[in-house]
């Protein structure tokens, strides 16, 4: 029951100190003292009253229990597949030893029609060429009982040795099986695809610059981190004094800045939210850093530099116009991860998101400006239409 418990949450089960006297034996010894505490006949049989030879406490025979519970739960699989076709997803990553782990995860049509995704296993890798990924795919499948032969689709990340035309995965797996067809993760797509633009717009691609540098100016130490979030919570309160913001149980959260990452889906969309959301609390912290006269020249200098940038009407305008793209854009990166999404509907949403788009871009403007404006007006910036902006 402790392993079972354990494995359910995915918690570690060795401690850094397991000795006799230690204060905190991990989570697996804890767990068994724990069960044994509720009942005398298991108390007499474990830990230190088990027999010498059969205590099953060691690392060794909590990774072979651990092991044989995972060789049901893939024979569970295995049989709630039958007969059934399949597909494969696949990817890779470095862990925390340096060492190439790669993922399978089973995408299939249950007896109820119903689709199910289970995570199948996790296996070293030597090196991440497409041979060697695709070796230790056949020895899953085979491991448990699959044929190459039932695969019906492949989806994975677009890099070269996934993708590759002549020798990627994809390709290796398409001549065992010609009816593996494959898919790019199309929620991958999307943020690949909206990065690129973005740096495609000179202006949109040095928002996002502007936007990383001054989220490290002010998220550059926990003191600034406090400053910023004593500001929201002053500012929050001032707000709901004025009758601006509605209360509720879980509304005005006090969050934090997030950081845009070309590879985390939604995180371009999240970290505008945050910027928009704490605006007042990021400027009074850059104003109250650039005031101070203990800080280095660096930090003055740094400061000086990202309120300049945050209380110019550009990065204002930028700011809520990205905010109505990236809305419209991360409810299809939601919905393109839906696990019972087949690529019809994916492609409609995908049509939908190009129509919501050009509405915007036809009839959005006017709403846009006002509320750039009303925001400025709020925030005491002034108001400027430049070349750029026009």
């Amino acid at each position: 029951d402790a392993m079972r418990w354990l494995i359910f949450q995915a918690c570690s089960f060795r401690g850094h100190d397991e000795s006799a006297g230690s204060k905190n034996q991990g989570n697996f010894l804890e767990m068994v003292k724990i069960l044994a505490s509720y009942n005398k006949d298991v108390a007499g049989v474990v830990l230190e009253n088990a027999p010498g030879n059969a205590k099953y406490t060691s690392g060794e025979v909590q990774k072979e229990i651990v092991g044989i519970l995972a060789l049901e739960v893939q024979k569970t699989i295995r049989e709630e597949i039958g007969n059934a076709k399949f597909c494969i997803m696949v990817d890779e990553a470095r862990d925390e030893s340096k060492k190439e782990q790669m993922a399978v995860v089973l995408r299939f049509a249950n007896k109820e029609a119903e689709i199910i995704e289970c995570f199948l296993d996790l296996v070293h890798v030597n090196d991440t060429a497409a041979l060697t990924l695709k070796n230790a795919i056949c020895t899953v499948l085979s491991d448990n009982n699959l044929n190459v032969q039932d695969i019906r689709g492949q989806a994975y990340d677009g890099a070269s040795n996934m993708r590759g035309e002549w020798n990627g995965l994809k390709a290796l797996i398409l001549r065992e099986c010609p009816y593996a067809y494959y898919i790019h993760c199309m929620a991958h797509q999307l943020q690949l695809a909206l990065v690129a633009a973005s740096r495609e717009v000179h202006e949109v691609h040095n928002f996002f610059q502007n936007a990383n540098f001054v989220i490290n100016v002010v998220s550059a130490s926990t003191k600034r981190s406090d400053e910023l979030l004593a500001n929201q919570a002053e500012e929050i309160a001032r707000e709901i004094e004025l009758g601006e913001l509605d209360t509720g149980r879980g509304q005005n959260q006090i969050g934090t800045l997030q950081r845009p990452g070309d590879t985390r889906w939604s995180s371009h969309y999240k970290s505008i939210q945050s910027l928009k959301k704490m605006f007042a609390a990021i400027v009074a912290v850059l104003r109250g850093i650039a005031s101070d006269r203990s800080v280095s020249k660096y930090s003055h200098g740094d400061a000086v530099g990202s309120l300049k940038i945050v209380i110019s009407f550009d990065f204002v305008f930028i700011l809520h116009l990205m905010e109505k793209i990236m809305k419209i854009t991360d409810v299809l990166c939601k919905k393109l991860q839906y696990k019972s999404l087949d690529i019809l509907n994916a492609m409609d949403f995908v049509s939908n998101t190009k129509v919501l788009l050009g509405e915007l871009r036809e009839h959005g403007w006017d709403s846009l400006l006002e509320e750039v404006k009303s925001f400025c007006v709020k925030h005491e910036i002034d108001i400027r239409f430049g070349p750029q902006v026009c």
